[in-house]
C-alpha cells in the first residue's frame, strides 16, 4: 500500500505557475521541470494534443531545451522549422515530435523566445499538406524561468 502511495506521489505533477499563455511544472522524482504551452492554432489534423515545452534543465550540461510535439504526423523527407521573428530553425525529431538538434541551438532558441512575440512551426504532414502550430510567447521566459528555479531545491 505504501508502495503503491509512493508510485502515484512520484508521477504527481505541481503547478509552480502559470504566465499569460506559458505554465511551469515540476513533477516526478527525481523532479523534472518544464514550461509548456498549448498552440493558439494547430494546423494539422491534431489527433493528439500538440504543444510546445521548454525542459529547465537537459542533458549533462543542465540547459533549457525545446519539445514539440506536432499536431499532425510529420514526413520523414522534409524538415519542421521553427520560425521566431526573423530566426528560423531547422530541428530534428520524429514524426511526432521536434526538438533542437544540439545543445547551441537549443541555446540559441530559448533567447530568441525570450525577445519574440510568437513562434511557428511548420512542417509537411505525412499526406503531403503544409501545416504550421503557432505559439504565443507572453508568459515563455518567466515560465522558463519559473521552471529552473522549481527545480533548484
Amino acid at each position: 500500500m505504501i508502495l503503491a502511495v509512493a508510485l502515484l506521489l512520484a508521477g504527481e505533477r505541481m503547478a509552480i505557475g502559470v504566465y499569460d499563455a506559458w505554465g511551469a511544472f515540476r513533477e516526478g522524482d527525481p523532479a523534472r521541470c518544464y514550461a509548456i504551452s498549448k498552440p493558439l492554432r494547430a494546423g494539422g489534423s491534431a489527433r493528439w494534443r500538440p504543444f510546445a515545452s521548454v525542459a529547465a534543465r537537459f542533458g549533462r550540461d543542465g540547459r533549457p531545451a525545446i519539445y514539440i510535439r506536432l499536431s499532425s504526423a510529420r514526413s520523414a523527407a522534409a524538415p519542421a522549422t521553427l520560425a521566431i521573428g526573423e530566426r528560423r530553425f531547422t530541428l530534428a525529431g520524429n514524426a511526432r515530435a521536434a526538438w533542437a538538434p544540439d545543445a547551441a541551438t537549443d541555446r540559441a532558441i530559448v533567447a530568441a523566445m525570450r525577445g519574440g512575440r510568437s513562434m511557428s512551426v511548420s512542417a509537411v504532414s505525412a499526406s503531403g499538406r503544409a501545416f504550421a502550430d503557432s505559439y504565443a510567447l507572453g508568459g515563455a521566459a518567466t515560465a522558463i524561468d519559473a521552471a529552473t528555479l522549481g527545480c533548484l531545491g
